[in-house]
């Protein structure tokens, strides 16, 4: 398959302290890459450094075809990236804030209306999309931040923990659409989390990595078999359970 990023030894330091140790990757075009990680383990720095936001100090990189030591520019118009502390611009509405996106990126103006509205449909912010951001919920904030990402119709995502601090319905309505995004023209996307059921669930493969070293890849099927033993089984409750069962399951070492 044709190759959306490849790394070479690649290597950042901050101080005398190595953020990413000798990272060496491919990630094939279209399919959904997870790169998991605890906090600190080099995820953010990796996206940074592919995105020419941060300089290399040893080893390569190639995005998209692109030299990323040389070519940063020629990157970031082909690419769509999702912080992990996303800002929108709370005293604009949704279709401002999409607006100015696409006004940065050189959309054409006569198409862009149109596509601000495909956007907002496809994201379920078409009934707000007039309503000014800081009335928003946090989940609608994120929903928002991220067809910030795809406006353009980049060919490559970065999603950098993109259900971080959301309650469990808005965290799942986000991988809900990161599903979709993944299915639709072909698009690959590089996401980062610490979250092992958000990669079992969206990724085709992963890769482990802490302390700046890249420590196992493969399916997800193929990692749980060699690093997590065991069945892992998820329940959804559709109402709040009683709070003796929370305690009695708190007490319990496998859940």
């Amino acid at each position: 398959m044709p190759t959306a990023i490849y790394t070479e030894n690649l290597t950042r330091l901050f101080d005398k302290r190595v953020a990413l140790d000798h990272l060496n990757l491919e990630v094939n075009q279209g399919e959904v890459f997870g790169f998991l990680g605890p906090n600190g383990a080099g995820k953010t720095t990796t996206v940074r450094l592919l995105n020419g936001i941060l300089d290399i100090h040893a080893g390569r990189a190639v995005v998209l075809g692109h030299d990323v030591a040389t070519q940063a520019t020629l990157i970031r118009r082909r690419v769509g990236v999702l912080t992990e502390n996303p800002s929108v611009y709370d005293g604009l509405t949704a279709r401002e804030n999409l607006s100015f996106v696409g006004e940065v990126y050189g959309a054409p103006r006569d198409s862009l209306p149109a596509r601000i509205d495909a956007v907002l449909a496809e994201f379920g912010l078409s009934s707000r999309a007039d309503d000014r951001v800081a009335t928003f919920s946090k989940g609608m904030r994120q929903r928002l931040s991220i067809a910030r990402v795809i406006l353009h119709e980049p060919e490559l995502i970065f999603l950098d923990e993109p259900t971080s601090g959301l309650d469990p319905e808005a965290a799942l309505m986000v991988t809900d659409l990161i599903q979709q995004l993944s299915h639709q023209a072909g698009r690959t996307v590089f996401l980062c989390t610490h979250n092992l059921d958000e990669a079992q669930r969206l990724c085709d493969r992963v890769g482990v990595i802490d302390q700046g070293r890249l420590q196992a890849l493969g399916t997800p099927s193929e990692l749980a078999r060699q690093l997590w033993q065991g069945i892992w089984i998820e329940v959804e409750l559709r109402a709040a359970p009683d709070e003796a069962l929370v305690q009695a399951l708190n007490q319990m070492a496998f859940v």
